[in-house]
């Protein structure tokens, strides 16, 4: 282990950092995606800092293979844009650049700064930028090229201690972002960490904050709980930490008052886990649902009408989450399968409305508006037609 040192104005050397090597770090190389060697590369090769940094060098110390790899520099976006031809910049309030390889999105920052505060969004140094991540371990930068761990907030520790730290101060981290009290408790559950019990009271207290925040954000981070390999695990912490009921209202309200319904729920979201497959996952939120509510044996075969009627108390049940109608409509059309009822693949809405002229059932209020994905986007009654321009230049002389 090495130590990075700072000299001050005084030329008194003050520790800044550890540095781990691969033999302390035990990151396994081949775990570590290749394009993103390549940008991190490439970036210095133009005389540019550059780590991958956050969750993935966090689940490389941990032996696990990351699906995403963040990456983070000194270089500007506009220079990064500049190295990268397939790239593009991206956001307003801090700007990000997005480098695609094939079907791959990488996504590149540049070192934010602390001038404005914790919350500020100019760009600074790399010292500085560490002070911005939510937890330590999470704030650990790794050099594919050296194959060393810098580390400046003791993230290595807390890995090996299995403690959840956070960075910023305890009085902003979650009014900053109430997202991160969900993903605190998701990295500590997935990971069997230890929440230290100021931090677990002060998530008890802000968990209002996240009737704040916007549904697709609330999706977003639902879908990656129920899409991984311990969903069930963390669902169960987010009850206990009274914050599931910010993610699934109804759900959360049957599992504290039907230990039935919150024993099969559970176990519905591990099978979904170990099996894995197209449509399980969220099938896996609605089944038991389902299965309390659903009177099976009084569904005529094959309705259109019963099915509908399901499929928008199913809508209604999962809000806030808003997942694409399509995607819904596979995961309910799973749960019929498996009751012996097949239905015939049709439009949800747009072919009843033009056959027979009948608009879809109302919208309640507070459920969510149905959202169309792009293959569903310019069919029936939403095609866009598209106007033809007319040609005003002067036809040529003949």
């Amino acid at each position: 282990m090495r130590i990075r040192y700072e000299k001050k104005q005084n030329g008194k050397l003050i520790k800044k950092a550890m540095v781990y090597t691969r033999d302390e770090h035990r990151i396994n190389f081949d775990d570590v995606d290749r394009d993103a060697v390549f940008i991190t590369s490439r970036l210095r090769a133009n005389g540019y800092e550059s780590y991958v940094v956050g969750g993935a060098v966090r689940d490389l110390i941990l032996g696990k293979k990351p699906k995403d790899f963040d990456i983070v520099t000194e270089a500007t976006p506009a220079r990064i844009k500049r190295i990268f031809r397939n790239s593009r910049i991206i956001g307003r309030r801090f700007r990000l650049v997005h480098v695609f390889f094939g079907p791959k999105i990488f996504e590149v920052s540049t070192f934010r700064s602390l001038k404005d505060g914790p919350t500020s969004n100019t760009y600074g140094t790399i010292e500085e930028d560490v002070q911005r991540r939510d937890f330590s371990f999470n704030a650990l930068f790794y050099d594919p090229g050296k194959q060393v761990v810098v580390d400046y907030v003791n993230g290595m520790g807390d890995i090996r201690k299995k403690i959840l730290r956070p960075i910023i101060p305890a009085d902003l981290i979650f009014k900053d972002d109430p997202v991160r009290m969900i993903r605190a408790i998701k990295y500590a559950a997935a990971g069997d960490f230890k929440i230290p019990w100021l931090l677990g009271r002060r998530i008890r207290k802000e968990a209002p904050l996240l009737k704040e925040i916007s549904a697709s954000r609330l999706t977003e981070e639902l879908a990656k709980i129920i899409h991984s390999a311990h969903a069930a695990k963390i669902v169960e912490a987010l009850e206990d930490a009274g914050l599931y009921g910010y993610l699934q209202k109804e759900a959360s309200e049957l599992l504290k008052k039907n230990p039935a319904f919150r024993s099969s729920y559970l176990r519905s979201l591990a099978d979904s886990s170990a099996e894995p497959g197209e449509g399980k996952a969220l099938a896996a939120l609605i089944r038991d649902y389902l299965e309390l509510k659903t009177p099976w044996e009084e569904l005529q075969r094959g309705s259109w009408e019963d099915y509908r009627a399901v499929f928008f108390d199913v809508r209604r049940f999962i809000f806030p989450m808003n997942p694409p109608r399509l995607e819904l409509d596979r995961s309910v059309r799973l749960i019929f399968s498996g009751h012996g009822i097949e239905l015939k693949k049709r439009a949800l809405f747009e072919r009843d409305r033009r056959s027979t002229g009948e608009s879809r059932p109302p919208r309640s209020e507070g459920s969510p508006r149905l959202r169309e994905t792009p293959a569903e986007q310019g069919t029936g009654s939403t095609r866009r037609r598209r106007r033809r321009r007319k040609n005003t230049l002067p036809l040529p002389p003949t």
